[in-house]
């Protein structure tokens, strides 16, 4: 059997190139610091209300499958 700590650090490992450095925000394109790779949007676009509350940004049309 495996010691816990074993394994929360497994769990807790990041990937390779998930690093923190500077990337651009998804939303308004400005550089921001990004602990990871799966921080994409800055902390003010985030702040916004349509980022809080879901709405879409674009008027555009639903997709049909």
């Amino acid at each position: 059997m495996e010691d816990s700590d074993d394994e929360a650090d497994t769990i807790m490992a990041r990937a390779h190139n998930d690093v923190p450095q500077e990337r651009p925000c998804l939303r308004c394109r400005t550089p921001f610091w990004s602990e990871g790779f799966g921080e994409r949007i800055c902390r003010r676009c985030k702040g916004l209300n349509a980022w809080r509350n879901g709405v879409s940004e674009s008027p555009g049309f639903a997709r049909r499958r």
